[in-house]
């Protein structure tokens, strides 16, 4: 370097000055392009309970055990209605009437005919015990042979006769006690009563207007929708792949939109004996679930949307992880600390549903798995960073 030229020298720096620049423009480049940690969610394995469970396919209903959509079971105008929409009634309260002066005054007839029967009865049975008794004094006075034969044969067959006319008067009294029954049945067919305490959800009928019975086959709007408030329960359609696994007395747990955040506890009380088959490609069997706790339904109202999960299967205190972090073939991405990088790993499953999945073999307590698979970038070998600090799942199902 010495023996160097100044020019020699000067272009020996500028060639180094030059390669020192590229370095530090590269490793600038290679900085700010490296590829940048993935934020992901973690969760530490655990123990806790782990249930196998299926849920409807398309929301349920919360419906009343009572309920009742009633029409007059004859036609005619209405003439009289007692409640509102919003009305509680007892049990055989009067909720609408229609016109029926022509059924009052036919039931008033024929009770008029009743008396008038009775009183021509009690006169005929009062005229045949006359006519018995003296039959009798006939009779007695025969061995005494103070009365003569023809007066006694006529004596006796009077008092038949006006015994028969007794026996007649009876069974009149008794037929005119029958049309009684008719005409009040025909008139209590003008009136609609409550055939349950409940509370009146719907009033389709207007003072005036003619109502008739629905046709057979042709559903029309019922005059009074009347629904029990004492006992409700969930009606819900599950998918009848996993319809055969369920059976009544199965627990249950029950959601409803109206309070979110709460479970209410049930028990399977029907499962439909056949498959419906509403939506194309959706067939379900319709089951029925009942509240356990009836107190737990006091603010609820038939209508409400709900949804129902059956517990099939409950084990405690297992190694389990959550279900949404299971990849398809039963795989995890566990969290390497001391590369910050993911491993894809395979384990053996047990008893599973929607929220956690048992783990039977291949994962230990403590790891570290991904929970936000959907994530764009997560996958096996992916550098990544934890989002949030890691914490044991609460331990409930």
């Amino acid at each position: 370097m010495k023996d160097a030229t100044p020019a020699a020298r000067r272009g020996h720096w500028a060639l180094v000055t030059t390669l020192l620049a590229a370095a530090g423009v590269a490793a600038a480049v290679w900085y700010w392009t490296r590829p940048q940690p993935v934020a992901v969610v973690l969760h530490k394995i655990d123990r806790g309970r782990v249930e196998a469970s299926v849920a409807n396919t398309r929301a349920g209903t919360v419906e009343a055990c009572e309920r009742a959509k009633m029409a007059p079971p004859t036609g005619g105008q209405v003439a009289f209605i007692a409640v509102r929409e919003g009305d509680r009634v007892r049990g055989g309260q009067l909720l609408l009437s229609l016109w029926n002066d022509d059924r009052k005054a036919e039931l008033t007839l024929v009770e008029s005919e009743l008396v008038t029967s009775r009183a021509k009865t009690e006169e005929a049975c009062a005229l045949a015990e006359a006519a018995a008794r003296e039959a009798q004094r006939l009779l007695k006075l025969q061995k005494s042979r103070l009365v003569a034969e023809d007066q006694i044969d006529k004596a006796v067959a009077d008092a038949e006769a006006r015994k028969a006319a007794c026996r007649a008067g009876r069974a009149t009294e008794q037929q005119s006690a029958a049309r009684i029954d008719v005409a009040r049945a025909a008139l209590e067919r003008t009136i609609l009563r409550a055939p349950f305490a409940g509370v009146v959800a719907e009033v389709n009928a207007k003072l005036g207007e003619y109502v008739t019975p629905s046709p057979p086959g042709i559903p029309t709007l019922p005059a009074i929708d009347l629904v029990g408030e004492h006992c409700l329960y969930v009606s819900a359609p599950i998918d009848e792949v996993d319809a055969p696994a369920i059976r009544p007395g199965q627990q249950t747990r029950i959601t409803l939109d109206a309070f979110a955040g709460r479970d209410f506890k049930g028990e399977v009380r029907r499962v439909a004996p056949y498959v419906l088959d509403r939506e194309k490609q959706a067939r379900t069997v319709e089951v029925e679930t009942t509240f356990t706790d009836a107190a737990e339904t006091a603010n609820l109202l038939p209508g409400y949307s709900a949804d129902i999960e059956v517990i099939l299967d409950a084990r405690a205190e297992v190694l389990r992880v959550p279900t949404e972090a299971v990849l398809e073939g039963y795989r995890v991405l566990a969290y390497r600390a001391d590369t910050q990088r993911l491993e894809e790993r395979r384990f053996k499953p047990g008893l599973a549903n929607w929220k956690y999945t048992e783990v039977l073999e291949g994962l230990r307590e403590g790891e570290l798995i991904v929970v936000s698979v959907e994530r764009e970038g997560v996958a096996a070998d992916a550098r990544v960073v934890a989002e949030t600090p890691v914490s044991p799942a609460s331990g409930n199902p």
